[in-house]
């Protein structure tokens, strides 16, 4: 095993997965940037951020498309995302993720939460005003 010292801090591939189902693939992208960040790949970090960017948009236009859109859409997107992001770029950059000590997810699971509770409150709100 290597020296833990000199290794950074990474969040594991099941958190990248957890964030990209619940939350987008563009938050499971943003948590394996990080993690590149912190390992000095910064070239690989922003291939990973852009693959995240894009397919978030490819799967807001999908949905945008679909006339009767439904919640499990999301889900199934953000899973197969999710999948990719986990079960590919992990392995391809971390080959030795099991070496690396875990980041905790409490911050950026606080902060998933508080952007779902914006976007809800905005929801809810502007549903008010067209119900007058």
């Amino acid at each position: 095993m290597m020296n833990d010292k000199k290794l950074p801090k990474i969040y594991s591939k099941h958190a990248i997965l957890g964030f990209s189902i619940f939350f987008s693939t563009l938050f499971g992208g943003i948590l394996l940037y990080q993690n590149l960040v912190s390992a000095k790949k910064k070239t690989e970090a922003y291939i990973v951020l852009g693959f995240s960017v894009v397919l978030t948009i490819i799967t807001i236009i999908i949905g945008g498309l679909q006339e009767n859109p439904k919640s499990t859409y999301s889900y199934i997107s953000g899973l197969l995302g999710g999948c990719l992001l986990s079960y590919f770029f992990v392995p391809k950059y971390f080959p030795d993720e099991d070496q690396y000590s875990k980041k905790s997810i409490w911050i950026p699971l606080f902060v998933g939460l508080a952007i779902t509770a914006v976007f809800v409150f905005f929801i809810i709100y502007s549903t008010s005003f067209e119900n007058g």
